[in-house]
């Protein structure tokens, strides 16, 4: 059974080096659904310990989260690696850390490790009261997918832990594994890419992030970062990781539902309801046949816009006389 709260919003999972202090103080100025301070690719690995040390300074001094910031996670390294404990060890007990991403998850094993850790090194919040959905603040777990391995061990992998809220595909380690050449199309992902939406959706889990955008620079880079956008959200993505914060906005803004997906569903939830009273379980709205799968999309997308701050109270008040057709 994984972490399943459907409140859970990471449009933008922003990387922030751990080895730089002038990144990590300028993070706290950011407006993201997601921060995640990285101990893993961005450290070398001589530096890892000081990064260690100067994130849990710097947690330390700033308890309280930015109001303008959804959700503190920390990469750490893998489970595989000399360091995953005691990045757990240093940080896990921190009050401030929402969520760990935890990388190179290749197996069920590396989600049950992290979950045991997670549960010594913070009792109070992963009772069985705590990790269940309507009890306490549990550190959740977002697991990046970067091998062919756990591509084929997805299910496995979606089960292991009441902690999972989330699964990340990591492009270029995926690439590296598979002797792939990324290239602007991304075709090359296309399977690895649906294996990952699936399983997180058969699983329940409220996170899939897509890959890292590497052009960032300029009108090229802008316009590459919104056709990857596009062409994940059309895939079943509903977060992209950022690698700079220049990308963030943009990333928030096109997998937050447009303007037009909100008005075209709040007309249809506003004439669902009359449909509902006047005994019609299937009606017509611009021509269109409208059923229960289509108002129940409706409804998410509403859902979502208001999570996404969008004045869903505003269209309502303009639509309030829709009818169905």
């Amino acid at each position: 059974m994984a972490a399943k709260s459907s409140s859970i919003l990471r449009r933008a999972l922003l990387y922030v080096p751990a080895s730089s202090p002038r990144m990590l103080t300028k993070s706290l100025g950011l407006t993201s659904d997601n921060i995640t301070y990285d101990l893993e690719d961005s450290v070398t690995p001589s530096a890892k310990p000081q990064a260690r040390i100067a994130l849990r300074t710097h947690l330390l001094a700033h308890p309280l989260r930015p109001s303008t910031i959804s959700e503190l996670a920390v990469r750490i390294n893998a489970v595989s690696s000399p360091y995953a404990l005691e990045d757990l060890g240093a940080l896990a007990p921190l009050p401030n850390i929402d969520a760990i991403v935890l990388p190179k998850v290749n197996s069920a094993s590396d989600l049950t490790f992290a979950t045991d850790a997670l549960r010594h090194l913070a009792p109070e919040r992963h009772g069985d009261e705590s990790e269940s959905e309507s009890g306490g603040n549990p550190i959740k777990i977002v697991a990046l997918i970067e091998s062919a391995r756990a591509i084929m061990d997805l299910r496995e992998i979606c089960a292991a832990s009441p902690l999972l809220s989330g699964l990340i595909f990591a492009a270029e380690d995926f690439a590296l594994d598979l002797s792939l050449t990324r290239t602007p199309s991304l075709s090359e992902f296309l399977y690895a890419r649906s294996a990952i939406v699936t399983a997180a959706r058969a699983a329940g889990l409220p996170s899939t992030i897509d890959l890292v955008c590497t052009s960032y620079k300029g009108e090229e880079g802008l316009a590459r970062l919104e056709e990857e956008c596009r062409n994940g959200k059309a895939m079943g993505f509903n977060g992209k990781q950022c690698i700079h914060p220049s990308q963030v906005e943009t990333v928030q803004r096109l997998f937050a539902p447009s303007e037009k997906e909100v008005e075209w569903a709040v007309r249809i939830t506003i004439a669902d309801e009359k449909a509902a009273t006047a005994g019609k379980g299937a009606w017509t709205l611009d021509g269109a046949m409208i059923d229960a799968p289509v108002a129940g999309k409706a409804r998410a997308i509403v859902d979502k816009a208001r999570r996404c701050g969008i004045d869903v109270d505003a269209l309502s008040e303009k639509w309030k006389d829709q009818e169905p057709e």
